[in-house]
């Protein structure tokens, strides 16, 4: 039994890294905007954590935090030219802007080691370190759900020129939905350079772009444990299904077109609502009806 845990270990280490970034993912899509820039916080944050720890000899959890300051610093620079844009603008210059940054890692040599990678990371952060940061990210983030920032993010998702109206400052909560996400990348990749031992660019690129983005569709991009559940088990189910682990992109496709056309909301989005729908008919049901005269 023993050696059967330390054996899915990794796996477990993995599928709460991929919920680190669905997380990140999930805050910019809950404020209505179209951002996959999720993979350029984490190429930031994992980058600075390990320059600081490897060559200027920083203590890794100082690293850490200094991973997220670059992550929060990234999210609210990138806010500023995307308040000019909307929907698949959005989603194409975010997309530029991981390719920036992964070029960046790539060609920066001198600081970067380029193709080959930053080795020799210590490896400070284990199953333990990793499900404290998950759950502490996770209350913050439904914290934040259920204050005023959390209703306006929903006002300006269902309706922007609504929530203009209502008195919503659209660019003011864009820039905290950026700040949030970049804060939690940089923090993802700051801990998956700690778990890893090494990092090099092209693992920052659509190889973590597409399950990151593929997760929060699958599980629902309104209630908090959607990402978090989709990140599981686009994580776990290569695993399970072993032969098709070379075909992994292939499964995840055939997932997301089977989730899009039979459930358009996410997993835990659509059984939310239909619970919420079943009640509110329960409740009709047993109401009392008024009396004839």
């Amino acid at each position: 039994m023993t050696s059967l845990l330390h054996a899915f270990l990794p796996l477990a280490e993995l599928a709460m890294i991929q919920c680190l970034l669905a997380l990140s993912q999930y805050t910019v899509l809950r404020a209505g905007v179209f951002s996959v820039a999720t993979a350029g916080y984490a190429c930031l944050g994992a980058y600075s954590a390990a320059v600081l720890v490897t060559q200027y000899g920083v203590s890794p959890y100082m690293g850490i935090a200094a991973a997220a300051l670059v992550g929060l610093i990234a999210g609210i620079v990138l806010s500023i030219p995307l308040a000019l844009l909307r929907g698949t603008f959005q989603a194409i210059a975010t997309t530029a802007f991981g390719e920036v940054v992964c070029a960046m890692a790539l060609y920066a040599e001198p600081i970067t080691q380029g193709a080959m990678g930053i080795n020799g990371i210590p490896k400070v952060v284990g199953p333990l370190g990793l499900l404290v940061a998950l759950v502490l990210v996770t209350i913050l983030i439904v914290t934040i759900s259920r204050s005023g920032i959390g209703r306006a993010f929903d006002a300006i998702r269902q309706d922007e020129t609504v929530a203009v109206s209502l008195g919503v400052n659209v660019r003011k909560y864009h820039a905290f939905a950026f700040a949030i996400s970049g804060t939690i990348g940089g923090l993802a990749g700051a801990l998956l350079a700690f778990n890893t031992y090494s990092i090099v660019p092209e693992q920052f690129g659509y190889i973590m772009v597409v399950p990151v983005l593929a997760a929060v569709v699958l599980g629902g991009r309104v209630s908090v444990a959607g990402p978090i559940i989709g990140a599981t088990i686009l994580t776990i189910l290569p695993e399970l299904a072993r032969p098709l682990a070379a075909q992994r992109f292939f499964l995840q496709g055939g997932i997301l077109i089977f989730v899009m056309v039979y459930l358009p909301d996410g997993i835990v989005d659509t059984v939310l609502n239909r619970i919420k729908v079943s009640r509110s008919a329960r409740h009709l049901v047993l109401q009392p009806q008024p009396r004839s005269s």
